[in-house]
């Protein structure tokens, strides 16, 4: 047994460092950057002049950034490593989100939301895929669960700060907004240059968990060669389906949250922020508790009960239109919230291994962001045609209830890649 394999005492293992610093990551580029539109949508909606359907292409463009470099930065990480694409890409976001915060009117809204979505997608996607590398597959699920807990701690916070700078500021609100958020992320940037390691082997250990087990082959970089493995492996390509649905149904209820509320529910913004805040409260521990059931039922079978849990959500906020419904809704959103993009990650690991599950995590990006790039057009011009957000939050319920089935495909228990 070498050095590095025997315990370390009471060390603290560097994965979990590794596990911190890539919650918080987490939290930068997906609870801030994307859901920080949720809450300053409306002043800024209406100081722009913007139409529903605009307001959604801007969604989509943030969406379509993500795609663009979700896809490319996961075959890059395979290739380089995740630390350098993830820290550069952090920067781009903060930086984008500053301008975004001086914009004067739809297009300038649409160029710098599209490349914070650029930004977002070459740091989520990596971050997310460097968590097989870090940890045993018996740990796969808890961890990555834990790690989109950070868009949690994102919501926990803007609930209620985004509504007092924009009291505070009046109509500048909604730019001092993007400001501090944008700010904040370039932080996280530099921070996560400064502590993020590829691989165990760089700081000379195994994996969490690993200890006792047979090694984990492939820690080095994947060849071309090796992708060919990930669009030939069937359960990727069934992932695939699952990420399309909850792209698709989870975009329009994150998107238009705050704005149903206001215009149809009789909310104020501060009572719509506090509610948007429970969904952080709620869903702090939703990516561990059902990364932890994936790991024990499966990850087929708890996407799909994941699936089931949020169409439920989506049908109660359109048709049981009182605060209770509203409030069942946030709860049961809350509590499965961001444990999809967890439990996809481990089982990238699972099947196509450690060193694959970027590039394996990057082309599920693809569908994944197919689904986030229709579901705000489409949901703002139902809103539009029909005067109302009911029939948009319909369909996100109908497309969830597909994501469940798909689900299903996968199965108990199974692991491909080592």
């Amino acid at each position: 047994m070498s050095a590095s394999d025997r315990p370390r005492g009471r060390a603290l293992h560097y994965g979990w460092i590794i596990l911190a610093v890539g919650t918080l990551v987490v939290m930068g580029s997906i609870g801030l950057a994307r859901f920080g539109y949720t809450m300053i949508l409306p002043p800024m909606q209406a100081a722009l002049g913007l139409s529903n359907t605009q307001t959604g292409a801007v969604a989509t463009g943030n969406f379509v950034g993500y795609l663009a470099l979700g896809v490319i930065g996961g075959f890059v990480a395979s290739r380089y490593g995740p630390r350098r694409v993830i820290a550069v890409s952090m920067l781009l976001t903060g930086v984008t989100m500053v301008l975004t915060g001086r914009v004067n009117g739809f297009a300038g809204a649409l160029v710098w939301r599209t490349l914070t979505g650029v930004g977002s997608g070459g740091s989520n996607v990596p971050v997310m895929s460097l968590m097989p590398a870090w940890f045993a597959k018996r740990r796969r699920g808890l961890a990555t669960g834990i790690a989109v807990s950070g868009t949690s701690l994102a919501l926990m916070a803007m609930g209620p700060l985004v509504p007092r700078i924009l009291a505070r500021y009046g109509e500048d609100g909604w730019r001092a907004s993007w400001t501090a958020l944008g700010g904040f992320v370039v932080l996280l940037g530099l921070g996560a240059w400064g502590l993020l390691r590829n691989r165990p082997a760089e700081v000379g250990l195994r994996p969490v968990g690993l200890e006792g087990e047979p090694g984990e082959a492939g820690s080095g970089p994947a060849s071309p060669f090796d992708w060919r493995r990930v669009v030939r492996s069937g359960p990727v390509w069934r992932l695939a389906l699952v990420y399309t649905a909850f792209g698709f149904s989870y975009v329009i209820y994150t998107t238009f949250f705050a704005k149903y509320l206001q215009a149809e529910g009789g909310y104020s913004r501060e009572a719509a922020g506090d509610l948007w805040a429970l969904v952080g409260w709620t869903s702090v521990f939703c990516g561990l508790i059902w990364g932890t059931v994936s790991d024990l039922i499966g990850r087929g079978y708890g996407l799909a009960l994941v699936c089931l849990t949020q169409a439920a959500s989506y049908a109660i906020f359109s048709l049981w239109r009182d605060p209770a419904g509203y409030a069942l809704s946030t709860v049961l959103f809350g509590l499965t919230a961001w444990s999809i993009p967890g439990i996809v990650a481990a089982a990238c690991g699972d099947y196509v291994g450690a060193r694959l599950a970027p590039a394996a995590l990057g082309f599920l990006t693809l569908f994944f962001g197919l689904g986030q790039v229709a579901g705000p057009s489409v949901a703002g011009a139902l809103a539009d045609a029909s005067g109302s957000f009911v029939p948009a939050f319909s369909l996100a319920a109908g497309v969830a209830l597909l994501g469940a089935f798909s689900s299903l495909l996968l199965g108990g228990p199974r692991v491909e890649g080592r």
